[in-house]
């Protein structure tokens, strides 16, 4: 292949920070994670981060924290990956799929028809990066009219006194919104550092609270430090120290937690991720919407605006006018050029799981829209002119020959 999808980086700098970790004899969660943690709460402006192995894990974590359960409906775009809707299925709940807009975002003014006295949470989702409408959904929770509907069955729900909006910020780590950092426009944000991901641990994601008074996120944040690892008091670095073995386990929890193997990775990254990473990936955005903005059978993808800034993760081309099978019939001739691409994503209607669910996708016509006619282009921190280029020259070729252009 010419030009891979999205490779991490991984250099020198990588490759050294693991292998001291190796050779200090400390593996597993210890100093290494609890200062990623700390680096990423200074970088999101949040008071307190917990990492853990997936963002997966971090969304279903939150879910458990807040009670939701059997009976539960949970709010989340049908354009979206698995993930977030599996973690609901995981906890008993109801994913409660609505449509999404235009740029890929959960459609707000669809919410509110899906709100019910079971909700108990809305997972608004940053497809690519681009974040969605915080202002209107954290409006829409606290609307008079929704909170009465708001029925708490937990301490944690009475406290709040209105649903939870978790955002499932996979893809955002480093977008902005009215100039506010993502993990700091709701609750609760969950960041994703799987290997494709613009800042990678190989595996693994962050819980950003951001919870309002009287809500302690210290507190929070050890409760989820316990249901990270199965429920246990002390994890093995604290119980390491000289008389500190005794531990209890107070609920049945789960085993989650990030290991310092991986924060090592993370605490490289984030030293170069503002000024070195993000600059190259607006780099790499600003040279592809150049080149499409010149065919008129492209729609670029929006990235910046007044309101919002883009973390650059993926770029979402869309072909103008096309169906299913020409977008396909694109992406072969694409692939046959010797670049990779993809779709972001097949929408959750679509897929066997949720089929057999009832979930239906002409139920949700802009989230087929979209998904039909998207590519989604290469973007990763080594890409060169020389490739952009040939991608930009690959899918215009790939397109006309498909369009007869």
């Amino acid at each position: 292949m010419k030009v891979p999808f999205s490779p991490p980086r991984i250099d020198e700098k990588n490759i050294e920070a693991v292998v001291e970790v190796l050779r200090s004899g400390w593996i597993t969660t210890g100093p290494k994670t609890k200062e990623f943690e700390k680096r990423i709460a200074d970088f999101c402006m949040v008071p307190d981060v917990l990492c853990v192995n997936s963002a997966s894990a971090g969304l279903e974590l939150v879910l458990h924290w807040f009670g939701v359960g059997a009976g539960d409906e949970v709010i989340l775009p049908a354009y979206t990956y698995t993930a977030t809707a599996n973690v609901v299925l995981h906890c008993g709940a109801t994913p409660v799929m609505v449509d999404v807009k235009d740029d890929f975002d959960i459609d707000v003014s669809k919410i509110a028809a899906a709100v019910t006295p079971r909700t108990k949470v809305i997972m608004p989702v940053d497809i690519a990066g681009w974040p969605c409408d915080y202002n209107e959904i954290n409006a829409l929770v606290k609307d008079e009219r929704i909170r009465k509907m708001f029925t708490p069955t937990t301490e944690e729900q009475k406290m709040l006194g209105r649903i939870l909006v978790l955002a499932d910020a996979a893809h955002s780590l480093g977008a902005c919104y009215e100039n506010k950092p993502s993990g700091t426009l709701t609750d609760i944000t969950v960041f994703s550092f799987h290997a494709v991901k613009n800042l990678t641990t190989a595996e693994g994601g962050a819980i950003c609270l951001n919870l309002p008074t009287p809500f302690d996120t210290k507190e929070i944040y050890k409760q989820l430090c316990i249901k990270s690892l199965h429920g246990q008091t002390k994890d093995a670095f604290s119980k390491m120290k000289v008389g500190n073995w005794r531990y209890d386990v107070v609920e049945p929890g789960y085993k989650c937690n990030m290991t310092d193997v991986l924060a090592a990775i993370g605490l490289v990254e984030i030293d170069r991720y503002a000024d070195d990473m993000l600059k190259k990936r607006k780099y790499i955005f600003d040279k592809y919407s150049e080149a499409f903005s010149k065919y008129d059978f492209f729609k670029v993808p929006e990235y910046e605006s007044s309101q919002k800034t883009t973390s650059y993760h993926a770029y979402l081309l869309r072909v103008n006018g096309v169906g299913e099978a020409q977008r396909d019939e694109i992406m072969k001739k694409i692939f046959e050029q010797e670049v990779a691409v993809n779709v972001h994503f097949i929408p959750l209607p679509m897929l066997t799981c949720y089929k057999e669910r009832g979930y239906k996708i002409e139920d949700y016509p802009m989230a087929y829209k979209n998904y039909s006619c998207e590519i989604s282009l290469p973007i990763f921190y080594d890409l060169t002119d020389e490739q952009i280029n040939f991608v930009i020259d690959s899918v215009v070729n790939a397109t006309c020959l498909v369009l007869g252009k």
